[in-house]
């Protein structure tokens, strides 16, 4: 698991010195039902489609 989960979303009560996330876990959701293709179709800037 990454060991540092980066954040701008200033007002999370999870973001910590304004860049880093200090939730217990992190949710990541698809806005094309549970997969997806795209980093643009995730809520997440780190994501990468699994192989196929």
């Amino acid at each position: 698991m990454a060991q540092d989960v980066l954040c701008e979303v200033f007002n999370c009560v999870h973001n910590r010195e304004g860049k880093k996330c200090e939730a217990s876990e992190i949710f990541v959701v698809s806005h094309k039902g549970k997969s997806a293709s795209t980093q643009e179709e995730t809520d997440c800037k780190t994501f990468e489609p699994a192989g196929l």
